[in-house]
């Protein structure tokens, strides 16, 4: 079975990698970038037009407050890239915003922090992959007929890209990630030429249209709450920048210096990108609606359902570029590729936060063990069911999932830059330098800021998209809350009931006598070598335990014992109902009920068969057995193998093998070269 599914798995995430490598998956900052900031860098395809549809509920006339929207995400980015860089230097084991609150807030916070970042990452995923199938669909029909298929698809894609180690698929990812960034900027410097020098009329597609506005002349605070929703709309800009200090064990060293450069990058061009499509959607008068179909007007005439509306950047470039030129294709292309990438950023973040929460018993722990090729595979593997599942029952729809977006990403912005200004009051506390104190005050200046406009913005986002969808991630939050802590009380649990005693305890209190029961079904050599090992055991008691399903069998059995002569009492349970589980449980239940202190030991005989199917034909009753005895306390259960000839077979095959290794080697190594580094001398 194993060699069945192991061809395709290296063919799809290929050859297994030392844990000696490790050192080799490590990112410089080229690639960082791409790989943890893809996701902010390419919400700017979607951020501007997210700001611009919430206007439009007022008509065209509002918006000329969308560059005012655009300076207040500026701010809010800048503010949000400083505190960080203060983190990665505080906390640069890769606990990011978790790690933060959790130390200097308490479990509680730690705990709320890491399940708004689960659900954030999830719809990162969700909504990325979502935008970028409709950014395609434009162009290609059937992407639009197969919104969910397609999107499960790419899902996929990247799932099995990324079970490929993070430094191959970053590489990977690096190329269309800056030709994006690249395209963007030469759109904005090109508009600007034409626009400042040249004196060239640039216009978009959907200049001509007129807005019907669901609410005309909004006034007071019916305003002040349609800007303060554009705004937590735009917000979107800034998901994924957490990401960042979450993988700083990632980057090459000096690793927190390496994070900090690359968050200053990535906030720079993202706020560039952003202004600048912002800017250009005015000159060239974008116009974009909630609902096109009944409130895009032209010449008079509503839309109609016919009608697809476009992303802003899309329409820009066409005015800027002309539709169908070279550069327009290009970046067509390139947006829709980098919106597929922008997953990537959550496929980094979410399994280096769930293994870090499986090291501290909040998650399974197989999310802590590393795949083949280095990656925390079980992670990847759950972030893409997750995410699909969502896509599924959204439909692939951006639009309805970027409402539950950016809920999960403040909370973890407000509570990590208070647990910052916590980490800062305790270290100045002790600090008697007075110019690390000045640096460490500063410090705490910029994250206390950092707190205080984040929990704004996070209040403002709850007021305003609460009832749009809101309140479905603040559910998954709750729900992640809840398994965590439970997970953890399991695990405590457990770990309180197994715990070695310091003293005397019943555990070490050597059993009184122990019976050893041979289960046997006929006569032939596993039954042989199987009664052979229990006598080695020189039990107490020693007896050889059958199951009377046949009369016919059941006697035979009988005169084939005697005529051996086996030295060894054979017991034979009647089974009227045909049972054989039932029977054995009962009567070695009996046996501990006689004697309490004895132990009993189980031996039961198994066939080692070499093909996979063949597992299907034997064993299953042992199996069973096994299952129900793990249950009975006092029972001892051993297996005696043997082999048959078709897994010698198979294991003569497997070692003509050049590359054939022990089960298990994949993480330890291979046995001969790590008995022969074992044998080196250590220095």
């Amino acid at each position: 079975m194993s060699k069945l599914t192991d061809v395709p798995k290296r063919i799809l995430i290929g050859r297994a990698l030392r844990s000696d490598r490790l050192g080799e998956t490590l990112l410089p900052k080229r690639i960082a970038l791409p790989v943890f900031a893809s996701d902010p860098l390419s919400s700017v395809a979607y951020a501007p037009g997210e700001v611009l549809l919430v206007l439009s509920i007022a008509g065209v006339t509002a918006y000329h407050f969308s560059p005012w929207i655009a300076v207040a995400v500026v701010v809010l980015m800048f503010t949000v890239v400083a505190s960080y860089r203060q983190n990665v230097h505080a906390y640069p084991s890769g606990g990011g915003d978790y790690e933060v609150a959790n130390t200097n807030l308490g479990p509680k916070a730690g705990l709320t922090v890491a399940s708004a970042l689960l659900v954030d990452y999830v719809l990162t995923v969700a909504v990325s992959i979502s935008s970028g199938i409709e950014n395609l669909g434009s162009a290609v029909p059937f992407v639009v007929e197969h919104k969910v298929l397609c999107a499960i698809g790419v899902i996929v894609l990247l799932t099995l890209m990324n079970l490929r180690g993070v430094k191959e698929s970053g590489s990977l990812f690096a190329i269309p990630t800056y030709v994006f960034v690249a395209g963007v900027f030469v759109m904005i410097a090109w508009g600007a030429f034409r626009g400042l020098v040249l004196d060239d009329t640039m216009r978009a597609p959907t200049a001509d249209y007129v807005i019907k506005p669901e609410h005309q002349g909004l006034a007071g605070f019916a305003l002040v709450f349609l800007l303060l929703r554009a705004f937590s709309s735009g917000c979107a800009a800034l998901t994924g920048v957490e990401a960042i200090s979450n993988g700083v064990p990632a980057f090459r060293k000096p690793k927190s210096k390496n994070a900090a450069t690359t968050l200053a990058m990535m906030g720079l061009l993202a706020v560039t990108m952003f202004c600048g499509i912002i800017a250009l959607a005015a000159v060239t008068d974008v116009r974009m609606a909630e609902n096109p179909a009944k409130d895009l007007f032209h010449n008079g005439v509503p839309l109609g359902g016919d009608y697809v509306q476009n992303p802003v950047i899309s329409q820009v470039a066409e005015a800027v570029f002309g539709k169908g030129s070279f550069l327009f294709i290009i970046l067509a292309a390139a947006t829709a590729l980098v919106l597929f990438l922008a997953a990537n950023t959550a496929y980094n973040g979410f399994p280096l936060l769930g293994s870090i929460l499986a090291q501290d018993r909040y998650l399974p722990r197989q999310l802590h063990t590393r795949g083949d090729r280095l990656a925390f595979s079980n992670g990847i593997v759950l972030l893409a069911g997750a995410a699909g599942l969502l896509v599924g029952i959204y439909g692939a729809d951006s639009t309805r999932l970027i409402q539950l977006y950016i809920v999960g990403v403040f909370v973890s912005f407000t509570l990590s830059q208070t647990g910052m200004v916590r980490h800062w009051n305790r270290h100045l506390a002790a600090e008697k330098d007075q110019a690390k104190r000045r640096h460490m005050i500063r410090s705490r200046a910029i994250n206390a800021f950092g707190a205080f406009f984040t929990g704004l913005v996070l209040v403002v986002v709850l007021l305003t998209k609460f009832t749009h969808g809101a309140w479905v991630a603040l559910l998954g939050m709750v729900i992640f809350y809840a398994t965590m802590t439970a997970i953890r009380k399991h695990y405590d649990r457990v770990a309180a009931e197994i715990a070695a005693p310091e003293g005397p305890s019943d555990d070490l209190v050597r059993p009184s006598r122990v019976h050893s029961v041979v289960l046997i079904s006929k006569i032939h050599r596993p039954t042989l070598r199987a009664l052979a090992y229990a006598k080695l055991m020189r039990s107490d008691s020693l007896e050889a335990l059958s199951v009377n399903v046949d009369p016919t069998e059941t006697k035979a059995l009988r005169e084939e014992w005697e005529r051996r002569g086996i030295d060894v009492p054979l017991k034979v349970l009647d089974s009227p109902y045909r049972e054989i589980t039932r029977p054995i449980i009962e009567y070695v239940k009996s046996l501990r009920k006689e004697s309490p202190r004895d132990a009993v030991s189980v031996i039961i005989p198994e066939y080692v068969v070499g093909h996979w199917y063949e597992h299907l034909l034997h064993n299953q009753s042992a199996l069973r057995l096994k299952g129900r005895l793990l249950f009975t306390p006092g029972i001892m259960v051993t297996s005696v193998p043997y082999q048959l000839q078709s897994s010698e077979a198979a294991k003569r095959r497997a070692r003509r093998q050049q590359d054939w290794n022990a089960p298990g080697s994949v993480r330890r190594g291979p046995a001969q070269v790590r008995s022969k580094e074992s044998s080196e001398p250590k220095s």
